[in-house]
């Protein structure tokens, strides 16, 4: 019996749709995690990239568990001397609540040369409208 390792050609890509209305954001994030690393497929292959898209939808109406949204800062580096800037949970998903998630998600990604590229495929709007339709995603439910 032979070791079955996936090739970059034979990879087949679907999309999933995530309402993330009601979601706790860890658990959300490993969940889209997973599918993004393809770890739910059986042709998994840790050095392939062969996940999935997914749209996540109503970024915004996430939940978050205990006082989070005050004592949870997400921190940024101008490049400038004296300029690191702090920003709390509750700021950050009133000014960018789609960048809430791709940071979550991406501290979960292992640290290597298919990060970006996972990234790439998440997508995160703040509503409830999307403009890949086309795709047909299917809904994830977890």
């Amino acid at each position: 019996m032979k070791t079955f390792m996936q090739k970059k050609e034979e990879v087949k890509r679907d999309w999933y749709i995530v309402d993330a209305t009601g979601k706790t954001l860890g658990r959300l994030a490993t969940e889209i995690t997973r599918i993004l690393m393809a770890k739910h497929k059986p042709t998994y292959t840790p050095h392939v990239d062969g996940g999935d898209f997914v749209v996540v939808v109503n970024a915004e109406k996430i939940y978050t568990s205990g006082k989070k949204l005050d004592s949870k800062i997400y921190y940024r580096y101008t490049g400038y001397f004296g300029n690191l800037k702090e920003t709390t949970l509750r700021e950050m998903l009133q000014k960018k609540p789609g960048e809430v998630i791709k940071l979550a998600v991406k501290g979960m990604l292992p640290k290597n040369k298919l990060r970006d590229k996972r990234l790439k495929r998440l997508k995160v709007y703040a509503g409830p409208e999307h403009p890949h339709t086309a795709q047909n995603p299917k809904p994830l439910e977890f």
